[in-house]
């Protein structure tokens, strides 16, 4: 294999990634103003606001379940820019100021547009990473996304404190165009053998449910779905629990360390997983988000609660890179689309339901018992990994380096 058939820093990953960046810098932007936007304009209840930053996530849900199925048949280009444009003129809608249902629909179908354009981002960088660097591939562009999670909150805080909705909704249409013009340049090689886009087309006839969602990739979605609905106790529930110990200006801080963490260990794990497997990188993570949660538990200083939010990323962060390389590295490349967006959809689905399921159990256990308990819940689903794909990732792994070795 010649040098630029493993070169990882190309211009279409580089594209793809700033893709990546660009939408999830506007869904978390938005994510954060959403709530107050509702209660501002339209005087909504705290239940009606919840809904309408919420409703986003089912689009998103929605978008991944269709386009995974149809990304081979549209083609991944065109996918792409069909998202980016739907993404785009969307973001118009929230101009037009007539009611919460309309706010509503709005939400839905730009999370459905989210969906579809960074379903086919990810199915595309799949494809351009080289098979022996997708470890890596996959953990540096997931860092992107990481990125975006730091600055989307950060700005979308700051533009509220100091500018109208109307500018914030501006603000996010001028990053969408700047995402399309992106996209449109993203160049993507086409599938080989040529006749497997074709047998993509005839599976994708009918409603098996192999057509909307691939099957080697569940249980690793699995996985994925039950560390993201832990991860989602804080997403969703780190600002009260620090009002509950005093310690709300440090947890402004707390992503950010969240963040620098994982975009530190990132380019170190990819290359790790690639050259020893994923479970070398799974085990320990799985460690390292308990103990985050444990020591979320027991918080009493800002230097406690920082450390919390470094294991956490080192912990979680890594797994959700780990474990979508691991659905794609799993799948024939004609399938890589259905493969990304079954990883996505279970992401999803613990982000967006996590936070509704445990409302009810937090004044029930507090927050304290509740971290306790999700810790212990991330260490049975080490155990749960063990059994649905750790044990067969050693095998798996040796057959994937003697094919390389091969080609």
């Amino acid at each position: 294999m010649n040098q630029s058939q493993t070169k990882l820093w190309t211009k279409d990953f580089i594209l793809a990634s700033s893709v990546n960046f660009l939408l999830t810098l506007v869904f978390y932007l938005l994510m954060v103003t959403m709530a107050l936007y509702a209660v501002e304009e339209f005087d909504a209840s705290t239940s009606e606001a919840g809904l309408i930053t919420g409703i986003f996530i089912v689009g998103t849900l929605f978008g991944r379940l269709y386009i995974g199925r149809m990304i081979d048949i549209i083609g991944r280009k065109r996918t792409l820019v069909i998202g980016l444009i739907f993404f785009t003129l969307t973001t118009l809608l929230y101009f037009i100021n007539l009611g919460l249902p309309v706010l509503l629909v709005t939400r839905l179908i730009h999370g459905m547009a989210l969906g579809m354009a960074s379903t086919a981002a990810g199915t595309i960088v799949a494809q351009v990473i080289p098979p022996t660097r997708r470890g890596e591939g996959i953990g540096y562009y997931s860092m992107s996304a990481t990125l975006a999670t730091a600055i989307g909150p950060f700005i979308g805080l700051y533009m509220s404190q100091i500018t109208s909705f109307q500018t914030i909704f501006a603000f996010c249409l001028a990053l969408g165009v700047v995402c399309l013009l992106v996209g449109l340049l993203v160049r993507v090689p086409k599938l080989a053998p040529i006749s497997k886009t074709a047998e993509a087309a005839i599976e994708a006839k009918g409603f098996k449910l192999s057509n909307f969602i691939e099957p080697k990739a569940l249980p690793i979605a699995l996985i994925t779905m039950l560390i993201a609905f832990c991860y989602s106790s804080i997403l969703s529930f780190i600002n009260f629990y620090a009002i509950e110990i005093d310690l709300v200006e440090t947890a402004s801080f707390f992503f950010v360390v969240y963040a620098v963490a994982v975009l530190l260990s990132r380019p170190f794990t990819g290359r790790l997983m690639d050259a020893k497997g994923a479970n070398f990188v799974m085990y320990p993570a799985f460690f390292l988000f308990a103990a985050g949660l444990m020591l979320l538990s027991t918080v009493t200083t800002g230097v406690m609660l920082l450390m919390a939010g470094v294991l956490i990323g080192l912990g979680f962060g890594n797994m959700q890179s780990s474990t979508q390389t691991i659905a794609v590295k799993l799948t024939e490349p004609h399938r890589l689309g259905l493969a990304t967006s079954t990883f996505f959809i279970a992401l999803d689905a613990g982000l967006g339901f996590g936070p509704y399921l445990l409302g009810f159990v937090v004044p029930v256990l507090g927050f304290e018992k509740l971290y306790v308990v999700l810790a212990i819940v991330i260490l049975l689903t080490a155990v749960l990994y063990y059994f649905l794909h750790g044990k067969k990732e050693k095998k798996a792994f040796a057959g994937i380096k003697s094919a390389t070795i091969q080609e």
